[in-house]
């Protein structure tokens, strides 16, 4: 099960009316979905039928594991450039690099798509992890410093051969975007709800009444705290989607702290809150590497961002904007 769950009658919804229409597939190895209100039936199904499309071609470019995607490509060939020759990419994927070093920058590396030069080594189906040599052999490689973009030319390079990139952190919640723009722009849907695993997005509200949207309890099959939402992203991070425990009973999930190439504790979910998922996803990621202390300043300085935080102890804190009234 995924962090968020999209409820409030929805499927129930589609069911009486017929202008509700939606649709859930697995693409980009997690659940995708999408409910939208259109009067005109055959348009609401090519508009849904977009959406997914758009979701395909998200993870047909940026899969690091489909030999044919961009990524692929430059994982392969970037390290082997240099200033001299550095590697030609599209314009969508130095936008994509562009905002991921921007958080990098922003969280003093927290936030770091290098991260997968020694990520890449876990395996959570397999319970495997690195061994502690592996890592500490790896863990210099993990530096988005090493990434070197020109955004006017669309080239990159990486100074060193060891360097490996991961966007799982960032482009689930670029392809929410893409694909809400799509369905406003090439549709005109004013009342929707699409979802990439964690990464959500609400278009408008359900005619007078917010969406609600689930926080799950991290622990429980239960939902932790219910946010009624209107035209807003949101992505949620926890240790629960992908882990396993090891031998020493810890708990290795996917979220791995890149000054220290392990899995962070203390935080079991934080779900951001923001105009786009481009950049609600990686902040999700960033506040919980950094903790509630620190990751909540961050989020209170951030004008138009919220978080929800719910520790390892189950307490719920939540950004200055979402404080409940006392």
């Amino acid at each position: 099960m995924r962090a968020l769950f999209l409820f409030a009658l929805l499927l129930s919804s589609i069911h009486c009316s017929a202008a509700w229409h939606g649709d859930n597939q697995d693409i980009m190895g997690t659940k995708v979905s999408v409910v939208l209100w259109l009067e005109d039936d055959k348009k609401a199904e090519q508009a849904v039928a977009a959406v997914m499309e758009e979701m395909r071609r998200i993870d047909q470019k940026f899969s690091p594991y489909i030999e044919t995607s961009e990524l692929y490509r430059v994982n392969q060939l970037a390290p082997k450039a240099s200033a001299k020759n550095p590697l030609k990419i599209s314009a969508e994927m130095t936008a994509i690099l562009d905002k991921s070093l921007y958080y990098s920058r922003l969280s003093d590396g927290v936030f770091d798509i290098t991260f997968a030069s020694l990520g890449r080594y876990y395996d959570y189906r397999k319970k495997l992890k690195p061994s502690e040599k592996q890592r500490e052999e790896l863990l210099p490689l993990i530096n988005y410093r090493f990434i070197h973009l020109d955004t006017k030319a669309n080239t990159v390079w990486f100074e060193h051969p060891g360097v490996y990139i991961d966007l799982g952190g960032i482009a689930k919640g670029y392809s929410v975007d893409t694909a809400t723009a799509i369905l406003q722009n090439k549709f005109g849907v004013e009342h929707a709800n699409i979802t990439a695993g964690g990464d959500s997005r609400v278009i408008g509200d359900k005619f007078g009444r917010p969406w609600l949207v689930g926080i799950k309890n991290p622990r429980a099959e239960a939902v932790a705290v219910t946010l009624p939402l209107v035209n807003v992203s949101l992505s949620t991070s926890g240790d629960y989607e992908r882990y396993f425990i090891d031998q020493n009973g810890e708990r290795v999930h996917h979220i791995l702290n890149p000054r220290t190439g392990k899995s962070p504790s203390g935080v079991n979910s934080v779900t951001i809150l923001g105009p786009a998922g481009f950049d609600t996803d990686p902040l999700s990621k960033i506040v919980f590497i950094l903790g509630p202390e620190k990751g909540l300043a961050i989020i209170n300085k951030l004008p138009g961002f919220d978080a929800v935080v719910i520790t390892d102890a189950g307490k719920v804190l939540y950004s200055k904007g979402l404080e409940p009234p006392i």
